[in-house]
């Protein structure tokens, strides 16, 4: 028989231990679920990129980048992967003016 030492030693790594296994099932459902792919096309060159698109636990739409980062996405995930990606540097440079559909600026 074993000492109550030990008996709650190992009452209480198996209770850890089920604790551990439903918190990463319970990590895995707040990630969110990919529901599509998009691609996206460089303005400025021939590059192209592929990325997932899923459900935040916000209910919106994002876009996962190469390195795993995932970005809410703006006015569409596809635009949104592209200037994040292929089309990084053009996109900061607003001297030449806006780089997106919908986006206003104003020389003086």
């Amino acid at each position: 028989m074993l000492k109550p030492a030990r008996a709650l030693t190992a009452l209480l790594t198996a209770a850890a231990a089920v604790g551990l296994f439903s918190a990463a099932a319970d990590a895995q459902a707040r990630r969110g679920r990919i529901v599509g792919y998009v691609t996206a096309e460089s303005f400025y060159g021939v590059q192209t990129i592929s990325g997932p698109v899923r459900v935040s636990p916000k209910g919106r739409l994002e876009v996962g980048l190469p390195g795993g980062t995932w970005i809410e996405c703006r006015m569409s995930c596809r635009n949104t992967l592209r200037q994040e990606t292929v089309d990084f540097w053009q996109h900061r440079d607003y001297r030449r003016g806006a780089d997106g559909p919908g986006y206003f600026h104003f020389k003086f």
